[in-house]
């Protein structure tokens, strides 16, 4: 995970500031620069289960979505 931070970081998305309720540890935080890629990406994901939901329609989508969350966990056990 710190790997995955640090290139964040080098890359300007999110920052890290000191907890000030812990001295040894980071808050991580998203920059500005994180927040626009973020709207972008929701933005993105948004129309995608628009155009889904459109051609499945809305029950076979929420279908999907409770099957792939069931897989998810199966892969975590």
């Amino acid at each position: 995970m710190g790997a995955l931070v640090d290139y964040l970081e080098q890359r300007g998305y999110v920052e890290r500031v000191p907890d000030p309720t812990d001295g040894r540890a980071s808050i991580v935080r998203h920059t500005a620069r994180g927040r626009a890629v973020e709207r972008t990406a929701r933005a993105a994901i948004a129309q995608v289960e628009a155009e889904w939901a459109a051609s499945l329609g809305e029950d076979r989508l929420r279908e999907l979505r409770q099957i792939l969350q069931d897989l998810g966990a199966l892969l975590e056990q």
